[in-house]
């Protein structure tokens, strides 16, 4: 018998790799899907709450900063003078 048909050698080929294998057992299987599916709902809600504690942090630093500072009024003093022309499309000349 071939040490590549050996029992060790395929065990330690499959942890080589890093495939994961599915347990045979239906019960365990249903446990372990229910298991990731708990956990990726998980990772879901604790990246929105920490998503959203950032951005509360952002406002509450921002506002925090400007404190006792004057409200600054965006006044638009700058016009534009110019003179226009309308341009006409552009025509490419008949191929013969």
């Amino acid at each position: 018998m071939s040490f590549f048909q050996h029992a060790l050698f395929l065990r330690l080929r499959t942890l080589a790799t890093g495939a994961p294998r599915r347990p045979r057992h239906p019960l365990l299987r249903l446990a372990l899907g229910l298991l990731g599916i708990a956990l990726l709902l998980a990772l879901v809600v604790l990246g929105v709450f920490v998503g959203a504690a950032m951005l509360a942090g952002g406002m509450l630093w921002r506002l925090w900063t400007q404190r006792g500072q004057r409200a600054r009024v965006r006044r638009r003093d700058r016009t534009f003078d110019g003179d226009y022309r309308v341009v006409g499309k552009a025509q490419l000349p008949l191929a013969r």
